[in-house]
């Protein structure tokens, strides 16, 4: 009964992460991960500061709906 807990517990994890990671969720995440491999010494942005910027850079060149 425990091997069985430990494949489900070990399955929803899985699970749980390829979810976050498709719904964006983990990018804050991943940038900290990035950031501290290639710019290490370098402060990183702060959760806000990093949302902001992704969302500038989204929404930058749209001008008009059509």
């Amino acid at each position: 009964m425990g091997t069985r807990l430990t494949f489900m517990r070990a399955f929803f994890i899985r699970l749980w992460r390829g979810v976050r990671e498709l719904s964006g969720d983990s990018a804050y995440e991943q940038y900290l991960a990035h950031h501290a491999a290639s710019h290490p010494g370098q402060p990183p942005l702060s959760r806000q500061a990093y949302f902001q910027r992704q969302q500038q850079q989204q929404w930058e060149g749209i001008k008009r709906c059509c």
